[in-house]
């Protein structure tokens, strides 16, 4: 034969479990997590540039998939990296809602480290779940 897999050999997925009191503070520490996959050194951040978003899901873990993918959607159609400064969840049954500024600045070379490009914000172990100290989400990057 002239080939063979590698079994196990490449990674193409970055996992995490981002948690907070309130679901806020949940969302903001994925787009973080998320922003740190993607830049070495988030300090170097600068908030210059302000986006708004509002998205709408039934379900609450498919809401965060979409908030996240906004951020990856940003960086790769403006080529900015931005991180929430503000962020609201609310539910008018059956729908869950998001409200965010977002905010940051364009990819800078000579500042900003580079790491993993995020693709895409996977379905695989996707979950938001109410625990006893407030809200975990666990996520997977297609990297």
């Amino acid at each position: 034969m002239p080939y063979r897999f590698l079994e196990d050999a490449f990674t193409a997925d970055v996992g995490f479990v981002a948690a907070g009191a309130t679901l806020e503070e949940c969302f903001a520490a994925a787009a973080d997590a998320t922003l740190r996959v993607m830049l070495e050194n988030p300090a170097s951040l600068q908030l210059r540039e302000q986006r708004q978003v509002r998205l709408e899901d039934d379900a609450l873990d498919l809401l965060l998939l979409k908030f996240l993918e906004e951020l990856v959607y940003l960086k790769d159609a403006e080529g900015l990296l931005l991180r929430p400064t503000s962020v609201q969840v609310t539910r008018r049954a059956p729908r869950w809602c998001v409200e965010a500024v977002l905010e940051g600045e364009g990819i800078d070379p000579a500042r900003h480290e580079l790491s993993a490009d995020v693709k895409a914000v996977t379905l695989h172990q996707l979950s938001v779940q109410r625990k006893d100290t407030g809200w975990e989400a666990t996520v997977v990057l297609d990297i």
